[in-house]
């Protein structure tokens, strides 16, 4: 069950309004995917799931944002036990990295997952073509191609057609649901459920949450709303437990992309406290005052619960608004119900900002830059 602290005065006509336009648009998918999973794909997944942690020792899951800081961030914050270790490739520029991961894989026994809806993002493109050459040198064309796991749209796109023509196993990538709001897809459910992340019970907890997290998440989206508007453009995302720093990089990416349009918007920025009181507590307690925090406080150790009281006292005496969201379940249950609380409150806050959820048409211009320098050379 998840809490919020705050009593915005929320518009139930706006609320039923908005409600409303995003089960109706084309990328609002994710709303009843909880409850409307194809569970012939999902059996798919998870018999796929059991034989890369039977032949291989490393799964290399390749992608960028969406494609996998959601199911990173939950495999580092339950930290699950599978002999299979997942790696990730794809997801920066950086030939070091890339050499890094290459060179961790070494002669092991290994599997790819390789996540693109279109097959042509630069990040993903080079890494999938690294390993998959280190795939056919060890396994020969034929093994190397029952090796790869192609999460992808499912009609068209490059990626697609070179699965179809290699018979990689495919998995889709819905067409009704964006990269960001994807994790509950076979996007992160391949990747989730080879670590041993338990994904019948992350979907029964989003599935609930379907029935239970609307009043909370629609107060945390209008009172976001209200700081905005009364110039608080910095949110600060506070959590007390050192593995649920991708979780922080999943949300900055839910609410930056989806709301950051039109000169609209509330920045998303992180901390993970204990540690960064020592680093940023300073300007926490005592800098500009155009931020605002909000806590996620996870079940913890009582010495950690402490911690979390007097950052919320001392920060809310030095000025700043603090906002309190309440787990009570640090499982897979617990985050199933997080991330769609966090998914419809990101919706319904876009839609109070007045701009699209669902698309990001600033990505397009650095990729675009990119190409061009890229044609010069």
């Amino acid at each position: 069950m998840i809490s919020v602290n705050c009593s915005p005065e929320v518009k139930e006509d706006d609320l039923a309004r908005i409600l409303k336009e995003i089960r109706k648009d084309e990328m609002g998918g994710w709303m009843e995917l909880p409850r409307k999973i194809d569970m012939g794909e999902f059996v798919r997944i998870k018999e796929a799931a059991k034989k890369i942690r039977d032949e291989s020792e490393y799964l290399v899951c390749i992608g960028i944002g969406g494609s996998y800081l959601g199911h990173k961030a939950i495999i580092e914050a339950l930290r699950p036990t599978s002999e299979t270790k997942i790696i990730y490739a794809g997801n920066s520029l950086s030939r070091r990295e890339l050499d890094m991961a290459l060179a961790e894989v070494g002669d092991h026994d290994f599997s790819v997952n390789v996540i693109s809806k279109s097959g042509t993002t630069l990040e993903p493109a080079i890494a999938f073509s690294e390993f998959k050459k280190k795939l056919i040198e060890k396994y020969g064309e034929e093994g190397a191609y029952q090796r790869v796991y192609a999460t992808t749209d499912a009609k068209k796109g490059a990626l697609h057609d070179e699965a179809v023509a290699n018979k990689y196993e495919r998995f889709v990538v819905p067409d009704n649901i964006g990269g960001r709001y994807s994790v509950l897809t076979a996007v992160g459910l391949l990747p989730l459920a080879v670590a041993g992340v338990d994904v019948d019970k992350l979907l029964e907890g989003a599935a609930e949450a379907t029935d239970i997290v609307v009043e909370p998440a629609s107060k945390y989206a209008f009172m976001r709303y209200e700081l905005g508007k009364k110039g608080y453009d910095t949110e600060v995302f506070a959590s007390f437990e050192p593995a649920t720093m991708y979780f922080n990089e999943w949300l900055k990416q839910l609410f930056g992309e989806s709301e950051g349009k039109n000169k609209q918007g509330i920045f998303p920025a992180s901390v993970i406290y204990s540690t960064d009181l020592h680093s940023l507590g300073q300007f926490m307690q005592d800098g500009r005052r155009n931020l605002y925090e909000t806590i996620i406080d996870f079940p913890t150790d009582k010495l950690n619960a402490k911690v979390v009281q007097a950052v919320r006292v001392a920060h809310t005496e030095g000025g700043i608004p603090v906002l309190n969201i309440t787990v009570s379940d640090f499982n897979e249950k617990g985050f199933g119900e997080l991330i769609y609380f966090f998914e419809l409150s990101c919706a319904i806050s876009a839609k109070l900002f007045g701009v699209n959820p669902f698309d990001q048409p600033g990505v397009e211009a650095y990729k675009n830059e990119l190409k061009k320098l890229m044609a010069e050379e």
